[in-house]
């Protein structure tokens, strides 16, 4: 029995080397003549230069580095690469299988707990993202009131930390005044007494927080408080607060509780923002929807509403990004911008809504968003339009990375295609 476990082992071990996917290079690379979509100055004809990582220069005729390599892209399409606003991505692997996750910690009170120590770098599904032009995204805990904290990763990198890309933000899951799901019994009465309850504990902690940042505005001068520590760092405005939040009358209790605190703050998921939009223009805060791949959260809604949200709440004057809310779908990010592009928003707005502006709420447009000189080079070459299914994504590049078109789906896909040995001949 040992010896048949051994031999399967090594038979394993022979399929995965088979199958493992080409290494990313480093470089200098000069991208001649698409179609580039700059999202912020417009589209233009143009080559662009990537060195050290970076976007070193958009132009006509750009003359190639002795180093170079030359990829010639007559006739595609450049686009920066796009950013998902929202997801649990290298946090769980097969959302069925429980030891695979690692997005839910235990307890109310855990805003310490950072997504970025349990990022996977070497997840399946990181892969299958990238190709579909996805560079970056947020991944983000679940879990109860203060879940944790997000971090936004590009999505190459050996370790967490390589693939840290600059912005950390506290989750709070908004208390909800609605039913917890199908099997929820309660009556109104009692929704009604346990959503003020969740909201007197949430200003009980906020208190806390205040105080305890108060005492502690140079050094801990008090017990060292882990929760606290976290929580001071957004009542200090140096980290956002995620205000997740989705019903209409929540959303409006939401900003009600937010307005006159002195805090970075960003509305996510959002989803019946489209009732009251005007009002979240009101407060200033941006707004992070989606997925808009989704069924209405209500019976009586229509059955666009997902997909005529973003619209809605731009052209009410909100900022408006766009998340995919998953893990293996995450390379669904531009067909859901494109269900909102097609509903109202326009292709446009909709690009925006996955790269600059995202990158504008996260604090680092000077670094992704966009095709300019000085950013990273994160950024994709398409035959066509990245929202049309058609459309094929032909070269990736992530922080300078040269990174091979290559994930599960398109190794199973050449391993089929390409049949070896074959039907038997008779």
């Amino acid at each position: 029995m040992k010896i048949i476990n051994i031999a399967f082992a090594f038979f394993c071990l022979i399929s995965l080397n088979a199958q493992q996917i080409a290494k990313s290079t480093y470089g200098t690379f000069l991208l001649k003549g698409a179609t580039v979509h700059t999202i912020t100055k417009g589209d233009i004809q143009a080559d662009v230069l990537i060195q050290d990582g970076m976007i070193k220069s958009v132009a006509s005729g750009i003359t190639a580095p002795a180093n170079a390599e030359v990829i010639d892209v007559s006739g595609k399409h450049i686009y920066p690469g796009m950013i998902d606003a929202g997801t649990t991505l290298g946090l769980v692997e097969v959302s069925s299988i429980s030891l695979t996750n690692d997005n839910n910690e235990i307890g109310d009170l855990t805003p310490h707990v950072e997504a970025l120590t349990a990022i996977n770098p070497s997840s399946v599904l990181i892969p299958v993202t990238r190709v579909s032009g996805v560079t970056t995204v947020i991944a983000k805990p679940a879990g109860g009131l203060f879940a944790g904290t997000a971090s936004l990763i590009s999505l190459v990198g050996y370790t967490p930390d390589q693939m840290y890309a600059g912005f950390k933000g506290v989750v709070l899951n908004f208390p909800s005044s609605g039913k917890r799901g199908r099997r929820d019994r309660r009556s109104d009465e009692d929704i009604k007494k346990d959503t003020e309850k969740a909201i007197k504990n949430l200003d009980k902690i906020w208190t806390q927080a205040e105080a305890y940042a108060a005492m502690n505005k140079d050094k801990s001068i008090a017990d060292y408080n882990p929760e606290m520590e976290a929580l001071k760092l957004v009542v200090n405005g140096e980290r956002m607060l995620m205000v997740e939040v989705n019903k209409k009358d929540d959303i409006l209790t939401a900003i009600k509780w937010l307005k006159g605190k002195d805090i970075k703050a960003v509305l996510t998921g959002v989803t019946e923002g489209y009732k009251i939009a005007k009002e979240i223009a009101d407060s200033g805060l941006p707004v992070i929807t989606g997925p808009m791949l989704a069924v209405p959260a209500r019976a009586e809604a229509a059955y666009d509403a997902s997909y005529t949200n973003p619209s809605i709440m731009l052209k009410a004057g909100v900022k408006v990004a766009i998340r995919s809310d998953d893990t293996e779908n995450v390379r669904n990010l531009p067909f859901n911008a494109g269900f909102a592009a097609a509903y109202g928003m326009g292709v446009e707005e909709a690009l925006k809504a996955v790269t600059i502006v995202p990158a504008e709420i996260f604090g680092v447009a000077d670094k992704y968003g966009s095709i300019e000189e000085g950013k990273m080079a994160s950024l994709f070459v398409s035959d066509g339009d990245p929202f049309e299914t058609k459309t094929q994504i032909l070269n990736l590049f992530i922080n300078g990375w040269n990174v091979p078109i290559e994930s599960r789906h398109t190794l199973l896909y050449d391993e089929f295609i390409e049949r070896s040995p074959g039907l038997n001949k008779k």
